[in-house]
């Protein structure tokens, strides 16, 4: 049972019928998250603006979707791993790359590179090392790059933790067999 309502878009006021707007707009749904962050339309808002940029960086859409996967199940998140791996596939992941990826694992060697970064910027809450960064950097990105995949790691701890703390109800297709806490 959630532990955050979720707004209904159809009787949402203001800033937040707005912003769901938007997202019934963009993804042909609403998804049960925005709908919880609506309640606060500035952390929908947050949220939409931060993606929204992330979108516009350098790093492939791919990329970010499987940085998204290895933080869903690194921080233990049912409800971001089931979204990310519906929304891996349609940014055209295959299904190897949506496995392969939730243990920051990929067939391309510098793709790899950016989730085994990402995974290491989580387990040391940021705190990588030296050689975490010169790895990252022999597999071919600069400091932009780097810098978007830390981006793209509190982002998707951002909705990880959002939807811990909230028990948000699952609206994509639930992934089996992956041991996680909810």
């Amino acid at each position: 049972m959630p532990r955050i309502a979720t707004v209904d878009p159809a009787t949402a006021e203001g800033q937040a019928r707005t912003l769901l707007g938007r997202v019934e707009k963009a993804l042909g749904v609403t998804p049960n998250m925005m709908r919880a962050m609506a309640n606060s339309p500035a952390v929908l808002d947050a949220y939409l603006q931060f993606s929204g940029a992330l979108s516009k960086g350098r790093l492939p859409g791919r990329v970010q979707e499987q940085i998204a996967l290895v933080a869903a199940v690194e921080n233990e998140c049912g409800y971001c791993l089931a979204a990310h791996t519906v929304l891996g596939a349609r940014a055209g992941l295959s299904e190897d790359d949506l496995v392969a990826g939730r243990s920051a694992q990929a067939s391309d060697p510098k793709v790899e590179a950016a989730l085994t970064f990402a995974k290491s910027i989580i387990a040391s809450k940021g705190f990588v090392t030296d050689a975490d960064l010169e790895k990252v950097r022999a597999a071919g990105y600069d400091d932009g790059e780097i810098g978007e995949i830390v981006a793209a790691v509190a982002l998707n701890t951002f909705t990880n933790y959002f939807n811990s703390v909230g028990q948000t109800t699952l609206d994509f297709p639930a992934v089996e067999g992956v041991a996680l806490r909810d």
